[in-house]
């Protein structure tokens, strides 16, 4: 085909003559023989009556109906100076026109035999009347002259002759073509004997002014009545079929036209083929037009444009080389066909040949040539060649500054689409809904709420606010600019809405404050019987995900299962989003198996949902095994939701082998897998190994920063933490709340009480930022660690938004520290009133007690657990040995190394005697004998995880070890002498932060 191309490039070729306009008929064909204007329009106002021209201020603008292209044919204007538009069919009786008092008086001299003293006629001559009554209708018709042409009919009335067949088919296709279908039909009722003829002129009629169905059903009435239709009728009906989509009908049409043997009539094949085509079955389109006798330019055409429809660009360009090859001629119109395949194809190198071809015939400069050049140079993303196509343009049309518009939006150049609209203002030219469509679309995406709101006014000042897509568009704008409520009014003063409004609406509610409305919203939906779309349930799904609200989802799902819509892999997304948000992860796990088709956005939403789980990570890590086993190629956001479900569970071995992954495949510079390498690190206990990812980044965005801020707090550097909150002021990033949680945190960890207060009011006062309730929980912290209670009770006093269960938690967890009774039961009831079942809140009140020595208070506490079937944690720990999880509990039994474990625990504990450790026996808060308690210190999890991994030389010399609750304080300093006495480094992270022990100092600085 390529070859194909080249030969035509130098291959001179010529276009058939275009067709006449009516302008040009009527200054350079003869007139019918009998009417002669000149001569019968005596009358001096008719001789001097003004007919618009083309570009005179009568003339229709551009920017008119039809943008411009389809110019009116000139109108006769009647005495009073009004134009008669041929559409108006309840005008009433109009005085006779000169031109119809002309004709009056050649009637009387040439046609008639004579008059009376009355103007009654006499000695008529039959046929030569009904003959100029057929071309004086035939005029009409062609210039649209419904009142003239009803005023004739009238007079032929009045004379009381009685039209033959072909003035009743002149009569016919007359108000036919004004569009005086009505007047048309009462015809047809009134001959004596109605042909094919009549009825294919009535049928015409209504199809030509988009009556697909009605021509249709005339057909059924015309074939009732026993008339056979003709090649006309057939084609005319065929293309009623495909205004209508009436694939099955049309069928029965084919069928007809191979019984009567009309198929060799190159209208019928040609309409054939447009049938087909129109309703997507290209195959039965090929098929009927290369089994056609005779191709003809209008056949290729159609078949051309059919493939154009679909976007089946290559499939066009193979069609338009073998028209070459069959020598027929070109017209404009098959060029720009040709170039909207080449456009939806993305292919340039034919577009630039198409282009040289319109160049070297001189087309160039057509309409809709130049058009289609613009939006085929746009589509290939040479924005610039499309704006010197355009450039070139003398006098474009709104059709084609709509299209250079759109095509600088969609390449990205938003603020030169702007500018290009507004010079579009300027030349005069009036837009049009989609100029306007996509100058909102543009105004969105540069999300500046007072130009929004100018392009809204423009829209009123051309009255297009009650054009639907205008409107959808407006709707869309206002909800992606988050104002909901300007989105609202403009949905709600909509007289006509269609299931794109409501999407848009419905986007809206997708997340923030106003998401619990998404839900009503389709409901409302539902009950103004509008059908829902995969967008539609998409929307409502997500809304549902906001508001963790799986019930409402619940019920979404089941509609999709009862309408059999569940198939659509989007809809299964946002179903799988929801459900793994809403922790109903074996449904998940069902949708999921159940989809026919899963691509890599359904895998990592999958995985998202798993890592995003506690305690999921390893089957969201199952997982992408298995879709890396399918070929699913893993893009960014797979690998950084895997690199989340290993920073979860603390796998480093995995976390590094996804790292390796990342470079390989070339997703390491990406934003979102670097956060989450740096993430990974920081929680898997590698803190330097996540600052050196850091600062291998060229450009480090807020997430990047607040990811290693944070980083460095958890790890107790908390000097770095508050250094590298510096450092981002000083680069001109823009800090947000997830920054200030860092800084704060590491003010905690630090005991930097004013420090901390600084940030706090900074962080509002001079950056905007709201508090929220983990900012207050952070200084809640900063005042309890520092044993300030008194300023800490006034602080949760004056918060501006009500203490829930963190802030509660931090406070009992501050009270723990400092041995606050008083301070510590007043927590601990609100945290029972609030969440009853969090067993967290008991034991900690419950340590309180014990560390207090009061026992009794103790034994209540946990009978009031038991009675309402509250259940202790069990504390846990684990390490990574040999790429293997090893999970261990308090006094557990039951691993395979159980005995190398306990010996090298005493072992352990025996040189850290000799060198002074003691067991710190008031950590178990239980009332049991000092032995007890110092076997039960002995068993922690933590100690035997250290034991399996120094048994194991795991890790060579960094040890790390996890834990899901907060280690103890003998624990704490147990694992100070062992980094001492074996010269290794010991990472622990517990629930709250890492601890790093190395010769016998924690990072924490016994501050935790």
């Amino acid at each position: 085909m390529v070859a194909r191309f080249k030969q035509l490039q130098s291959k001179t070729l010529f276009l058939p003559p275009p067709l006449l306009s009516v302008r040009s008929l009527s200054s350079s064909c003869a007139a019918p023989r009998i009417i002669d204007y000149n001569n019968i329009a005596t009358d001096s106002q008719f001789r001097n009556a003004k007919i618009p021209r083309f570009g005179s201020p009568d003339a229709p603008t551009k920017g008119s109906r039809n943008g411009g292209r389809n110019k009116e044919v000139p109108r006769f204007r009647l005495s009073n100076g009004s134009k008669r538009g041929p559409r108006n069919l309840d005008s009433p009786d109009l005085e006779l026109l000169p031109m119809q008092r002309g004709i009056k008086r050649r009637i009387r001299e040439d046609y008639l035999g004579g008059v009376d003293d009355d103007g009654g006629v006499v000695n008529l001559d039959r046929g030569k009347v009904l003959r100029w009554y057929s071309e004086t209708f035939r005029y009409c018709a062609v210039n649209l002259c419904l009142n003239e042409g009803k005023v004739f009919h009238a007079n032929l009335i009045k004379i009381g002759i009685d039209p033959d067949s072909h003035l009743f088919v002149s009569l016919i296709n007359f108000y036919a073509k004004c569009g005086a279908l009505s007047f048309a039909r009462r015809v047809l009722d009134e001959m004596p004997e109605k042909d094919v003829v009549s009825w294919t002129a009535l049928i015409s009629g209504f199809v030509a002014e988009g009556l697909g169905q009605e021509g249709v059903e005339l057909f059924c009435e015309m074939r009732r009545e026993g008339i056979r239709p003709n090649e006309f009728t057939l084609a005319t009906v065929l293309r009623a079929c495909s205004m209508v989509s009436g694939l099955e009908f049309g069928k029965q049409l084919h069928a007809e036209v191979v019984k009567g043997e009309a198929f060799t009539d190159v209208y019928v094949g040609s309409a054939l083929v447009d049938l087909y085509a129109k309703c997507g079955e290209m195959e039965y389109a090929d098929k009927v037009f290369f089994i056609m006798p005779e191709q003809n330019a209008v056949s290729w055409n159609v078949l051309l444009n059919g493939y154009a429809q679909l976007g089946d660009g290559h499939k066009l360009l193979i069609l338009f080389c073998k028209m070459t090859e069959s020598d027929m001629r070109f017209s404009n119109y098959t060029l720009s066909t040709v170039l909207k395949g080449c456009a939806s194809s993305r292919s340039l190198w034919a577009g630039q040949v198409v282009h040289s071809m319109a160049i070297k015939i001189g087309s160039a400069f057509d309409d809709f040539i130049s058009c289609g050049l613009v939006d085929m140079y746009s589509k290939c993303e040479l924005a610039n060649d499309a704006l010197q196509v355009f450039k070139m343009i003398r006098d474009p049309d709104i059709v084609t500054w709509s299209t250079m518009i759109s095509g600088l939006d969609q390449q990205g150049q938003k603020l030169q689409a702007v500018e290009l609209f507004r010079l579009m203002m300027q030349s005069g030219l009036r837009p049009n809904q989609f100029s306007l469509s996509t100058v909102v679309s543009t105004a969105t995406d540069l999300g500046d709420p007072h130009f929004c709101k100018s392009i809204h006014a423009c829209i009123w000042k051309f009255h297009f606010e009650s054009d639907l897509s205008v409107s959808n568009a407006l709707i869309t704008m206002y909800m992606k600019l988050g104002l909901v409520y300007d989105g609202l009014k403009v949905f709600s003063a909509m007289s006509q809405k269609d299931v794109v409004s409501w999407n848009a609406l419905l986007s809206g509610y997708h997340d923030g404050e106003s998401s619990d409305q998404g839900p009503m919203i389709f409901k409302k939906m539902l009950t103004e019987g509008l059908m829902p779309n995969q967008y539609t349930f998409i929307s409502t799904l997500r809304s549902c995900t906001s508001q963790l609200n799986a019930s409402f989802g619940k019920q979404v799902h089941a509609y999709l299962l009862k309408n059999n819509l569940c198939t659509d892999v989007h809809v299964g997304i946002a179903l799988i989003d929801m459900y793994s948000k809403c922790r109903c992860l074996d449904d998940v796990e069902l949708i999921f198996n159940r989809l026919s088709e899963r691509d890599i956005f359904t895998w990592t939403v999958l995985i998202a949902g798993y890592a995003q789980t506690d305690n999921q990570g390893e089957k969201a890590l199952g997982f992408f095994n298995r879709m890396h086993r399918e070929g699913v190629k893993a893009n960014e956001f797979t690998l950084a939701s895997c690199l989340s479900a290993c920073a979860g569970i603390a796998s480093l071995i995995n976390g590094q082998q996804l790292h390796s992954w990342a470079i390989k495949s070339g997703h390491f510079c990406d934003v979102y897998v670097a956060s989450a390498l740096v993430d990974m690190y920081g929680k898997c206990g590698c803190i330097d190994d996540a600052e050196m990812i850091f600062k291998s980044i060229e450009t480090v965005d807020t997430v990047l920063w607040n990811t290693m801020i944070c980083g460095h707090s958890k790890h107790g550097q908390n000097e770095k933490a508050l250094q590298s909150f510096g450092a981002m002021l000083n680069k001109d990033v823009q800090p947000n709340g997830v920054s200030f949680i860092g800084v704060l945190s590491a003010c905690s960890h630090m005991g930097l009480v004013e420090e901390g207060k600084k940030h706090f009011h900074l962080m509002s006062e001079l950056y905007g930022i709201a508090p929220s309730v983990d900012h207050y929980a952070c200084m809640v912290d900063i005042l309890g660690r520092a044993g300030r209670f008194s300023e800490l009770e006034s602080f949760i006093q004056h918060m501006k938004i009500a203490p829930n269960t963190l802030i509660w938690e931090t406070v009992l967890g501050a009270c723990k520290i400092h041995g606050n009774v008083e301070m510590g039961e007043k927590a601990a009831q609100k945290l029972f009133e609030i969440d009853p079942d969090e067993d967290s809140s008991y034991i900690w009140l419950s340590n309180i007690y014990a560390a207090k020595g009061r026992w009794n208070d103790v034994s209540r506490i946990r009978a009031l657990m038991s009675s309402r079937g509250v259940k202790k944690e069990p504390g846990c720990s684990w390490v990574e040995v040999d790429a293997k999880t090893h999970v261990f509990l308090s006094q557990d039994a039951s691993h395979p190394r159980l005995t190398d474990i306990y010996q090298k625990l005493e072992d352990l504990h025996q040189r850290l005697q000799s060198i002074g450790y003691t067991p710190n026996t008031h950590y178990v808060l239980h009332n049991v004998p000092d032995a007890v308690k110092k076997e039960n210190l002995f068993h922690h999890s933590e100690r035997l995880a250290l034991a399996f991994a120094l048994v194991s030389n795991a890790n060579g010399g960094r040890i790390r070890i996890f834990k899901n609750l907060r280690i103890c304080g003998d624990c704490h300093e147990f694992m100070k002498g062992v980094s001492d006495i074996t010269n290794k480094e010991i990472v622990i992270r517990d629930s709250n932060r890492f601890h790093h022990f190395h010769n016998g100092i924690c990072s924490c600085k016994d501050y935790w």
